[in-house]
């Protein structure tokens, strides 16, 4: 067994192995493991990302353990690693937790076998089906490591994999995901009065992006003033007209739920639009249809972004 202890970080952690997956790389933050190879790879440039708080006591998946979790958003990196062979999960897990150590980072929760959850914990905590049932030597750190440019988050998940075939057979499967907190680049323009007019003229509806809600959240932020603002605009000007409010979120998370959180949004920008701008409550409708008229790919972050929105909708007498 490897002795961690006084060793430096450079005998520890090792460049890229041959056998990684085409055009993966290591998180320029965390090194990986000496002799791991990365089998899988994913980075998206923004997106938001559950990140596990407590243990997973319900069975049934990530959505029936959401209050154990917390969600971040920023630009997120995600590593499969497997160790090399003999390399226990204690072994692997302690070297990453005494690098992180070393590197600044602060320990927001970490467990280790049942104490997770046992299998609930496993079965919530990753998509990867080479880590599933290997619960019984599981090991998890959330870690942050605070920066001026932007907090850094590391969840880090350790099991052996018992009874799988193929290159992973026998070894400690290593899961790192990365999220670094940063703020979203403003894409879309403000949508004006006059412009929201001649989008209903012409399509009977309008989207717009300028609506920000935190992730899970139904109450609109305070950087949603000036498109309220605009909307009320058109509603002032054009007495007449009655909007529906449609909610729309993108693909991740359960249909129901989605459903649930856009109809709530919806509901409270129809509440801002009566309270904060006098407009009558009878020409607003509040409808939440969730993930089921997309306007883009859920596949990919571009897509989603596309696909969170609101649009108003002319209801006609």
């Amino acid at each position: 067994m490897r002795i961690i202890a006084g060793l430096c970080l450079g005998m520890l952690w090792a460049a890229g192995a041959a056998a990684d997956v085409a055009g993966s790389a290591d998180h320029p933050a965390i090194p990986r493991y000496e002799g791991a190879e990365i089998y899988a790879y994913q980075t998206q440039a923004y997106t938001d990302w559950r990140f596990f708080r407590a243990p997973a006591t319900v069975y049934g998946g990530l959505q029936k353990n959401l209050d154990a979790t917390e969600t971040l958003e920023g630009k997120l990196t995600r590593l499969s690693y497997r160790a090399p062979a003999e390399r226990t999960p204690l072994e692997v897990f302690r070297n990453y937790q005494q690098a992180l150590s070393e590197a600044g980072f602060e320990t927001l929760y970490s467990c280790e076998r049942e104490d997770c959850g046992g299998r609930n914990f496993n079965h919530a905590i990753t998509l990867d089906m080479h880590f599933r049932e290997y619960h019984q030597d599981q090991r998890y750190l959330y870690a942050r490591l605070p920066r001026p440019e932007g907090d850094l988050y590391a969840a880090l998940y350790v099991v052996l994999n018992q009874s799988g075939g193929g290159p992973n057979k026998g070894r400690s499967l290593i899961q790192l995901d990365v999220l670094e907190r940063k703020a979203m680049e403003q894409r879309m323009v403000l949508v004006e009065a006059g412009e929201l007019q001649r989008g209903l003229d012409a399509q009977g509806r309008v989207a717009l992006y300028g609506l920000y809600f935190d992730t899970d959240k139904a109450d609109m932020r305070a950087d949603s003033q000036p498109q309220l603002a605009e909307i009320a605009k058109l509603l002032q000007a054009s007495a007449q007209l009655q909007v529906l409010v449609v909610g729309h979120t993108d693909a991740q998370g359960a249909l129901d739920y989605n459903r649930d959180l856009s109809q709530r949004r919806a509901q409270s920008i129809v509440e801002a639009l009566v309270s904060q701008h006098g407009i009558a409550r009878q020409r607003l409708s509040a409808v939440g249809v969730g993930m089921a008229a997309p306007v883009a790919s859920n596949r990919d972050e571009a897509g989603r972004a596309l696909n969170r929105r609101v649009e108003l909708v002319e209801r006609l007498p």
